[in-house]
């Protein structure tokens, strides 16, 4: 039963969106990350991203993709995808899964419509870069 089943609060692992070159774009680009500040490795790691809102009225949803990393060793970042500027006036949602030994985390990181700007970045753990930090 649902209710039978522990999932314990997830610490230390976060997701960020920071600003990078792209080549390809010639521009700075949005790029999302897994950031592990803890001190255990996180095991098979599982991103679903998505973003869904609204845009002049009319209800837009972006596809799923789905992001996966066998192990993301302590103190480190993993870049999970890049965000497009067309979707950052969604909600992006981030959701993350991943072992430490045995025991199973989860956790819904979502990034709030057009929270992610320049404006709204502060120093990040473990990159030590301006970005934005969800915790």
């Amino acid at each position: 039963m649902k209710k039978d089943i522990h999932i314990p609060p997830v610490e230390g692992v976060y997701v960020a969106a920071m600003k990078e070159w792209n080549d390809d774009f010639m521009q700075n680009t949005w790029y999302a990350y897994l950031i592990n500040d803890s001190k255990d490795v996180l095991e098979t790691a599982i991103i679903v991203s998505s973003a869904k809102g609204e845009i002049n009225g009319e209800e837009k949803k972006t596809s799923m993709l789905r992001h996966a990393f066998v192990k993301v060793e302590p103190d480190t970042a993993v870049r999970i995808e890049m965000i497009e500027d067309s979707v950052l006036q969604l909600n992006n949602s981030f959701m993350v899964t991943y072992f430490i030994g045995n025991t199973l985390y989860d956790k819904n990181y979502v990034f709030r419509a057009n929270t992610i700007n320049d404006d709204n970045t502060k120093l990040l753990p473990v990159i030590h870069k301006e970005g934005i930090l969800l915790k």
